[in-house]
């Protein structure tokens, strides 16, 4: 494999010598060595190296991009006249721009290699222990997986990125079965830096796991009602999308976000605090350079429920006037509450504990609709049974502002730390 930082800048000054005023150039290199699971046996032992080459190019304030998987110089060539050809005929726009001159900077985290015999062991003892401590549970699939990415990143006003990273992949799939009885799929992951820890004490596997043998005997929720909704941390991951996307470039260039004029502002209950630390040492799987050619900061976007910053890339802040943000977002970290989780459950009168969620995106204006999957229904401060055909809708902006509680728990997925969080106003429908 050809040295990633060599082919950046050749593909850079290829670009450059092409006729681009402004050019960036991205080269990453992996290798993901895969430990698989299939039907609660260890199946393969693989490894795959994926390349990717992305090339940028502006010229008279017209824009054109491409990536590609390979890095053989005839290819590098036809690229580089494709990425021009492209911005010859995009429309311009003054907007377009690459970050400026930084200090050229490494960053490292994680193993250089996988330890083979680590993940096997650790492998083998969770399938000891689910078969004895679970013996209901169903293993459908399972992967642990290490991974070594290497990216180098080079502008044409002097920035120089080089990250080498390395983490482990846990992702499990399962069902329940009791008899002719079998529960909904269910599923979980987290990113790890080592394997210290077994399997079961990371992320919430292990809490995953124990619902599910729970789940096999489900009942609908009787009728349609206005209630509580408990967040689980597996599925807070998907609510805290839909309320960052519309701090994002599309939504705030177009005009249409719910957050647009909201800086300052309270768009939560007080007890939320959300922030993005893409390089902090609490998150193994973050990353240290943004898509844009920045060094990625750790930043608090929501602060005691007000939203302290957007999320806007570099062309998003100039088209908006507004500040660029100081990463990607992701690497959510939601600080947790005062209260045990006990303590919110017996505060619901009647509700839901959402642990996964199937649904679409949300519409504009923040309504949102789908059905509870391994969620159990909640009354007079009880969880009272695992539910099934049950709906959920309501509007997540309102969710989100009229918030009551966030857990003292939470789960360390290693991409994100999240608690349970209780939202009130939601529809739930049963038969």
């Amino acid at each position: 494999m050809r040295h990633g930082d060599g082919v950046a800048q050749q593909a850079l000054d290829a670009l450059l010598k092409a006729g681009a005023d402004k050019a960036s150039c991205g080269v990453s290199t992996s290798v993901v060595t895969e430990l698989n699971v299939d039907r609660a046996q260890i199946d393969l032992l693989r490894s795959t190296m994926n390349v990717n080459l992305n090339l940028v190019a502006i010229k008279e304030q017209k824009k054109g991009s491409m990536s590609l998987n390979s890095l053989e110089p005839s290819a590098i060539d036809q690229a580089v006249e494709d990425t021009l050809g492209m911005a010859a005929v995009s429309e311009p726009d003054p907007a377009f721009d690459i970050a400026e001159a930084q200090e050229p900077a490494r960053f490292e985290s994680g193993s250089q290699e996988p330890d083979h015999d680590g993940m096997y062991d650790r492998v083998k003892e969770f399938l000891d222990t689910v078969a004895v401590r679970y013996p209901t549970i169903m293993l459908r699939q399972a992967y642990l997986s290490f991974s070594r990415r290497n990216w180098s990143f080079v502008n044409s006003n002097g920035v120089q990125y080089r990250t080498e990273q390395g983490v482990y992949q846990f992702t499990a799939l399962f069902s329940g079965r009791e008899g002719d009885e079998v529960s909904s799929f269910n599923y979980t992951g987290f990113s790890m830096r080592d394997l210290e820890q077994k399997l079961l004490d990371r992320g919430s596997l292990e809490i995953m796991l124990r619902q599910t043998t729970e789940q096999v005997r489900t009942r609908p929720v009787k009728g349609k009602f206005m209630g509580d909704m408990i967040i689980a941390p597996d599925c807070l991951g998907a609510f805290l999308g839909f309320l960052t996307y519309p701090l994002t470039d599309r939504p705030l260039i177009s005009g249409t976000s719910l957050y647009k004029e909201s800086l300052g502002e309270a768009i939560a209950g007080s007890e939320l605090t959300l922030h993005s630390r893409p390089v902090s040492p609490e998150i193994a799987d973050g990353y240290f350079v943004t898509g844009d050619g920045y060094a990625a900061e750790n930043s608090t976007i929501i602060d005691r429920g007000v939203l302290k910053t957007y999320l806007l890339s570099l062309y998003g802040a100039k088209k908006t006037g507004l500040e660029r943000a100081k990463n990607n977002g992701g690497a959510y970290v939601v600080e947790p509450g005062a209260t045990p989780l006990e303590e919110a459950i017996r505060g619901v009168d009647k509700g839901v504990l959402l642990v996964r969620f199937s649904g679409g995106s949300p519409s504009a204006n923040g309504d949102f609709s789908g059905v509870a999957k391994n969620s159990y229904y909640i009354e007079d401060g009880q969880i009272a049974y695992p539910i099934r055909e049950t709906m959920v809708s309501g509007n997540f902006a309102e969710a989100f502002r009229n918030l009551k509680v966030v857990s003292k728990e939470r789960v360390d997925y290693g991409r994100a730390i999240l608690p349970w969080v209780v939202v009130p106003g939601i529809t739930i429908s049963g038969r």
